[in-house]
């Protein structure tokens, strides 16, 4: 749901189509475990707030100052461990159709790196030195240009006023199970898993968000909802492996077949 009470959204493809770069196991637990505990604590601070009810993800990340001081770190950080989740699973996939950006965020990589390989090499030196925790992040600027910036814990880039693209997530539990503490070679493969069909669409509203930046404004730009948004990307990467789209199996079912 977009507001109270929040719910896990499911992931858009099964737990094995990011191997080999990310194991079902490291998917399973991220999803099923880790992105469902900050909507659980989510929903659990806002429980006894009514007056919150009704506001979408993304105006808590927006508008903190809103939030009683008393639940204002619990509701902040947990929203943004749900929003940067969200964004992190959706820009990935099996079976991408595109090596590199298209369309209009291509040419805004072009404009304000130069090139490609440019833009990829100061995303991976960003993730890398992000210290700790944290996340690596593709922005929309509010002047029409885009950024690369990491954040540490879950602190997202809205807070800043600049719309997220795209982004990785660098928290050791995000690749452990695979590559332990070799965060290069996980990064070295995500390239790999980058949906820029996605990119370009998340890309596209921010070129026509009202400024300054707000709740209202950021959710009237995305020509679609989240969950259709989703639909639709779940039919085409089953489209890609030549099958019709259905449903993935529930977080429980997933974990059972790992955790014991």
């Amino acid at each position: 749901m977009s507001h109270y009470p929040f719910q896990l959204e499911p992931l858009p493809y099964a737990c094995d189509a990011l191997v080999p770069c990310l194991g079902p196991e490291t998917v399973a637990i991220h999803h099923d475990r880790h992105q469902a505990a900050y909507v659980k604590n989510l929903n659990k601070a806002l429980e006894n707030c009514p007056q919150l009810h009704r506001h979408p993800l993304e105006a808590f990340l927006l508008n903190p100052g809103m939030i009683p001081a008393s639940i204002r770190t619990a509701v902040c950080r947990n929203a943004g461990g749900v929003y940067s989740h969200e964004l992190y699973f959706d820009g990935m996939t099996g079976c991408r159709k595109s090596t590199g950006p298209v369309g209009r965020l291509a040419q805004a990589i072009d404009r304000c790196y130069g090139s490609f390989e440019r833009f990829r090499d100061v995303f991976t030196q960003t993730a890398l030195s992000q210290f700790g925790s944290g996340w690596a992040w593709l922005a929309a600027c509010p002047d029409g240009g885009i950024c690369v910036l990491s954040t540490s814990n879950q602190e997202t880039p809205l807070s800043r006023g600049l719309r997220p693209v795209l982004c990785v997530d660098v928290w050791e539990h995000a690749y452990y199970l695979d590559h332990q503490n070799r965060r290069e070679s996980y990064l070295d493969c995500w390239w790999g898993l980058v949906d820029w069909e996605f990119a370009e669409e998340n890309f596209l509203p921010c070129l026509s968000t009202p400024q300054p930046l707000t709740a209202p404004a950021l959710r009237a730009a995305a020509s679609v909802s989240e969950r259709n948004r989703r639909r639709r990307h779940l039919a085409r990467r089953s489209a890609c492996r030549g099958q019709p789209p259905k449903a993935a199996l529930g977080p429980e079912q997933r974990l059972a077949k790992f955790l014991v």
